[in-house]
């Protein structure tokens, strides 16, 4: 029975590697009961992070290897988006948060497992859940500290900004990480742009993108980007732009 639980043993720790975070359910699957499991733990050879998910004892786990088993592990689609996709892919120097807070998004009524939820990552974990896109649309895997990632690509991570603006985002914020994005590419802004359900975010988006004058804003199908009727107010006293149906912030328009 020994050199069985060994033998597991040996198996599990080629796939936990430092850094990584295994969960129960996933265990399970991988051959190891639960009965083993809290073997293991008892014995010290793995170590408890809330319930429902081990690390490797003494291992120092951050929010890239928790977030990386939710993603790989179970069946919750999350991802890195927004301010934190941006910064991630090195795109923003103007990151106010970078190490206070982490943004993640996910589907409507998308909860997030407790253990993840209560352990302190030492940063503000912000979940937003949104159907605004199309939850596949504009996702890229990426290495993050040896670990691999789901996060938006730079074109749907500033649309996501834009969801959170104004009241979670700063809309002068929003145009300054704009002015860094001069590389986004035209097929797929136009692809996450006919498939946003939110006016705000599109009349916001072409907005900006025309104020920041990037050289792919002549590719877009401008023509083709349905941005609705009716004036949007977005700050109080605010200057109101015809071409785009919004008002916002003086600041902002006189930039």
């Amino acid at each position: 029975m020994t050199t069985h639980k060994e033998t597991y043993l040996k198996k599990l720790f080629k796939v936990l590697q430092p850094g990584s975070v295994v969960t129960v359910d996933w265990l399970e699957s991988f051959g190891i009961p639960r009965n083993l499991q809290k073997y293991y733990l008892k014995s010290g050879w793995l170590e408890s992070i809330g319930r429902s998910a081990y690390k490797r004892p003494g291992d120092a786990v951050a929010w890239q290897g928790a977030l990386n088993a939710i993603q790989k592990q179970t069946d919750i689609n999350v991802h890195v988006g927004g301010l934190s996709a941006l910064a991630l892919q090195g795109i923003s120097h103007y990151f106010r948060m970078h190490n206070e807070s982490l943004q993640l998004f996910s589907p409507l009524k998308t909860k997030l497992p407790k253990w993840f939820v209560d352990y302190d990552w030492k940063l503000d974990i912000q979940h937003h859940q949104s159907s605004f896109l199309q939850a596949d649309s504009g996702i890229k895997e990426m290495e993050q500290n040896q670990i691999l990632l789901y996060v938006s690509t730079p074109e749907r991570a500033i649309l996501e900004c834009l969801y959170l603006a104004p009241q979670k985002m700063d809309l002068v914020e929003c145009f300054h990480l704009f002015e860094g994005l001069v590389n986004l590419k035209p097929k797929l802004v136009n692809e996450l742009l006919n498939v946003c359900n939110s006016v705000k975010v599109k009349r916001l988006f072409l907005f900006m993108a025309e104020k920041a004058n990037h050289q792919w804003f002549q590719f877009l199908k401008t023509d083709q980007i349905g941005i609705g009727t009716g004036n949007r107010m977005l700050a109080e006293n605010g200057v109101h732009i015809p071409k785009y149906l919004i008002s916002v912030p003086k600041e902002l328009a006189e930039l």
